[in-house]
């Protein structure tokens, strides 16, 4: 059995993709999705699952940052992109009104946009959300009977946060945030109540490097890697207080239900 990583951002520049891509099978990753937060990340993310199908898969979406540039042709763009077999998603979309570097009328626009394409294509969403709760569960449950499903991409909130996303059949992305005993002290009690069968790991590398990591600066360049999910869900086990063989199982099998990804793809040796 392996692992899969629901997000990671390698069009960043600084994952230089086959050594990281490398190591990350070493760490037993056998399946990762590729982020997509614009049409050109989107486009690329699927370049690269098409290199490697039994390993890679891809999201395709404009990230609330950049909503002030969606219009309806980029609804038409993502529809031509999304007809990829290596897309498992629509997203990263939601709605960040934490520094607004689109105005919240733009994003939200944006996202419920986003939120008819998947609907329409029948894909989960891949969602991004920060200071937005209560705007963004308003436009979900609007779509709630429609949508196929989807994951809160990088949940950091509380308990009762995650309740309501449950309650909208959502399954909750955990970061390296969890290991983080003072940021991540909200999120570290939510998981504690974290049903196993709503639960996906990811790392969002290179960003939320682990808390507690050992450096490998040398190695790594002081950034997270998908080979590191390992080390999260020993964190995350420890909090639900279950095995690494039972988390490995059930994030796996949630992995395989809401993208439809394979089951030999997902435990795919290297």
């Amino acid at each position: 059995m392996s692992w899969c990583d629901i997000g990671v951002n390698f069009t960043d520049k600084r994952l230089l993709f086959e050594p990281v891509f490398e190591r990350a099978l070493a760490a037993d990753v056998s399946h990762i999705i590729i982020t997509g937060t614009s049409l050109d990340k989107s486009q690329k993310a699927i370049q690269l699952a098409e290199k490697y199908p039994n390993h890679l898969s891809a999201t395709v979406g404009v990230h609330p940052h950049d909503a002030s540039q969606f219009n309806v042709q980029t609804i038409n763009e993502l529809k031509i992109l999304a007809k990829s077999d290596r897309v498992a998603a629509i997203g990263e979309c939601g709605l960040d009104f934490n520094r607004n570097f689109s105005t919240p009328k733009e994003q939200l626009f944006a996202f419920e946009q986003q939120l008819k394409l998947a609907c329409e294509l029948g894909l989960p969403v891949f969602l991004h959300e920060r200071d937005a709760f209560d705007a963004q569960i308003e436009l979900l449950s609007k779509y709630r009977k429609e949508l196929k499903g989807g994951v809160v991409h990088c949940f950091t909130g509380n308990t009762e946060q995650m309740n309501r996303y449950l309650d909208l059949d959502l399954y909750i992305g955990i970061t390296g945030w969890v290991c983080d005993l003072k940021r991540g002290h909200s999120l570290r009690e939510a998981v504690k109540s974290l049903p196993l069968n709503r639960i996906l790991l990811e790392t969002d590398a290179p960003y939320l490097r682990p808390k507690g990591l050992a450096n490998n600066r040398k190695v790594d360049n002081g950034n997270n890697e998908p080979a590191y999910l390992p080390f999260v869900a020993t964190e995350v086990a420890n909090l639900m207080a279950t095995d690494i063989k039972t988390l490995q199982l059930a994030s796996q099998a949630n992995t395989q239900a809401l993208f439809n990804i394979s089951s030999s793809n997902v435990s795919h040796a290297k």
